[in-house]
């Protein structure tokens, strides 16, 4: 039975694993430190009964009055324990803090445009696209990423959701 618990500092050196996948973003470990010490709540494990890290998600909460929102900054399931639904579990995890923990209107990531299989799984978890952030993602691969949004209790008529119309540059995204 897979086991959700928090991320913890040892965790930083068992999943290299996890993280080997090319659409897998990795930050440096001062970037894990804080998400670890401000949000801790977001920040989950997939761990299976042998003590394997199977995934994990790193979020947080952000924003201003009807702009507060869960944000999630990474996730990422190692590729033997795909398909099991550990994604859609941790990103009901997610949600679920955003929504009744801290109030938040609306729950929102950022993908690769070309990572079809996330965008399909995002969208099922009933996330629609806000915008496209041009060149979002910057370097060798440069690419454009989809700005995806799902709309929680404290957004009924999904105002959050309606897509902007037009595709941005990163630096007209907000600055919580």
């Amino acid at each position: 039975m897979t086991t959700l618990r928090p991320f913890s500092c040892e965790d930083l050196w068992k999943f290299n694993k996890v993280n080997m996948d090319p659409l897998t973003e990795t930050y440096n470990l001062g970037f894990y430190f804080q998400y670890m010490s401000q949000w801790p709540e977001y920040f989950t494990v997939a761990e299976s009964p042998c003590g394997d890290m199977m995934g994990y998600i790193m979020g947080k909460v952000e924003g201003r009055d009807s702009d507060w929102h869960g944000h999630v900054t990474a996730l990422t399931v190692a590729p033997e324990y795909r398909r099991l639904g550990l994604a859609n579990q941790m990103m009901a995890d997610l949600e679920d803090i955003s929504e009744n923990r801290h109030e938040g209107y609306f729950v929102d990531l950022f993908v690769r445009k070309s990572n079809d299989v996330a965008v399909k799984l995002y969208e099922k978890l009933g996330y629609r696209t806000y915008r496209t952030v041009i060149e979002y993602y910057s370097g060798e691969n440069a690419e454009d990423a989809y700005d995806m949004r799902k709309s929680l209790k404290m957004d009924p008529d999904r105002k959050k959701m309606e897509p902007l119309g037009r595709p941005i540059h990163p630096h007209e995204l907000e600055r919580w």
